[in-house]
């Protein structure tokens, strides 16, 4: 099966998809959680007529309005790659992952576009109350925007309602509703949103505490900071609170990805919560051998009650899933292999018997298909090691407890703001000014550390145990991705260049004076 599999194409086609989407997400949770900021501080001027909040709202918008401009082109550069480089993905599950994009671009995205032209250009053309309904409108039509992207992603994580049709060789929809509010839906959707509202919030006081710093702006600064410290408090809980949940359902559905994650290779019951850890390099055994740590600090028990709100409880590891767990009622991936393989070569003699014309066969074939379909992609990897189905074990263990930690230092970060905030010396505490500032890179950083952690904890899979990357990409050559590649890793950087040029020079020129 992977005989005719051209390894560079699938290996260039993922690194230039994984390109757009770094780049691109660097610029979605500022939007996210910026425009209920702005929508906040709007509020705050209607309601009490002061004009100093006008200023606020008017100058954050500016940003988001830069911010936004950027975001929303390297996102159709990236809607486009679907079908360019994964093309053989598009036709596998379109029927379903596309529905979620159109309800996107036709209800989302009309929503905030229309909406964000008043909140810019209407503020002495409508009225104070219309227009702060632009501005709450223009921040939900961003969110949701991000809702339908993010419910297409679940489903390729956790695929629910759907049912796979032989005869167009498609996955089609059968229930909306299960794909809309699956767990891994609302779970990704509530803990990816709330970490965009966490985000922005270190953004708007990092930026207000480089204005205290140079002793500018204090009334607006300090305002600022008093507003986003407690969007910021509150955003940072939920996120533990998402996280959580989001932790759980992937147990449930993706338990490799999980154990991944925690670097456990032998499954246990009370099974321990590693806080921190070094690992050390794979052995020169094998590199699949389980990795000691140089140290680690674990929370007895904290793992089985994460994953199954139960201390006692069983979390399986890579071997168990690897070599199986009759047991655990876990099966083995050797088995899912020839499982998966029965499904193809169903779906083959399904297709040759309707061509025959012979209705029995099919229909025997039909059933068989049936039966084995939930393992369908492991086919793909006959006379495959197992073991080489493991995602980095590494990237995972790291991205997750890094992404963590970084999680921890946000909220208190926010704690401490929102105590200095009711102060009289706020500009005095150079020290917690300057962390803040270094903080907005971590707080991006933290949100690519997610993405890697649910996208190459995923791996080797486009669709959980259904479609693997090596039978997603388009039949393309691979000399047009690489040059693409480059070309967008030249574009994308010199876009950022350009926004952060822009940022900078909006945050130098600070807020205009009079609300003008």
């Amino acid at each position: 099966m992977l005989e005719n599999i051209n390894f560079a194409l699938v290996n260039w086609s993922r690194a230039q998809f994984a390109l757009t989407a770094m780049y691109h997400w660097i610029f979605v949770p500022l939007t996210l959680g910026l425009g209920f900021l702005i929508a906040i501080f709007e509020t705050l001027y209607v309601k009490t007529k002061n004009e100093e909040w006008k200023r606020i709202t008017k100058f954050w918008a500016k940003l988001f309005g830069i911010n936004f401009a950027i975001g929303v082109a390297t996102g159709i550069i990236l809607e486009f790659e679907f079908g360019t480089n994964w093309s053989n993905y598009s036709w596998f599950v379109g029927d379903i992952f596309g529905a979620p994009l159109a309800i996107e671009g036709i209800m989302a995205f009309f929503l905030e576009s229309t909406f964000i032209a008043v909140m810019f250009f209407g503020w002495e053309k409508v009225s104070k109350k219309f227009h702060l309904l632009s501005t709450w409108l223009t921040a939900i039509g961003a969110n949701l925007s991000a809702l339908w992207i993010l419910v297409a992603n679940a489903w390729m994580q956790n695929p629910v309602g759907m049912k796979f049709n032989p005869d167009t060789a498609r996955n089609e929809m059968v229930n909306f509703w299960d794909v809309l509010f699956s767990s891994t839906a609302i779970h990704k959707f509530l803990h990816t949103v709330s970490s965009g509202y966490v985000l922005a919030s270190i953004f708007v006081i990092g930026v207000s505490s480089w204005y205290l710093l140079k002793n500018r702006e204090l009334l607006f600064a300090k305002r600022s900071i008093l507003v986003a410290s407690v969007f910021g408090l509150f955003s940072a809980i939920y996120v533990i609170f998402t996280g959580d949940g989001s932790a759980r359902d992937v147990a449930k559905t993706q338990p490799m990805k999980f154990a991944a994650m925690e670097a456990l290779y032998d499954g246990q019951n009370n099974a321990p919560l590693i806080a921190i850890g070094l690992l050390k390099r794979p052995s020169e055994a094998g590199p699949y051998e389980p990795e000691d740590f140089y140290f680690k600090f674990e929370i007895p028990n904290a793992l089985s009650y994460m994953a199954f709100l139960s201390p006692h409880a069983f979390v399986p590891g890579i071997n168990d899933m690897i070599v199986g767990n009759e047991e655990k009622g876990i099966v083995s991936y050797s088995e899912r292999i020839k499982k998966g393989k029965i499904a193809i070569n169903a779906l083959a003699a399904y297709n040759k018997a309707k061509k025959a014309g012979n209705n029995n066969e099919a229909i025997i074939a039909s059933q068989t298909l049936e039966q084995n379909f939930k393992y369908f992609g492991y086919g793909y990897y006959e006379n495959v090691n197992p073991r080489e189905l493991i995602p980095s074990v590494t990237i995972s263990f790291y991205s997750f407890h890094i992404m963590v930690i970084l999680g921890a230092h946000f909220l208190i970060l926010f704690i401490v703001f929102l105590y200095f905030s009711f102060k009289e010396n706020l500009e005095k505490r150079k020290f917690i000014l300057w962390i803040a500032i270094i903080t907005i890179p971590l707080a991006y950083l933290a949100q690519e550390l997610g993405w890697i952690v649910a996208e190459l904890g995923r791996q080797p899979w486009v669709i959980q145990d259904l479609l693997p990357t090596i039978a997603a990409v388009s039949e393309i050559g691979k000399n047009s991705v690489i040059i693409s590649f480059f070309l967008f890793a030249i574009v994308f950087t010199v876009l950022l260049i350009a926004e952060l040029k822009i940022l900078f020079k909006q945050i130098k020129t600070g807020p205009n004076k009079g609300g003008n």
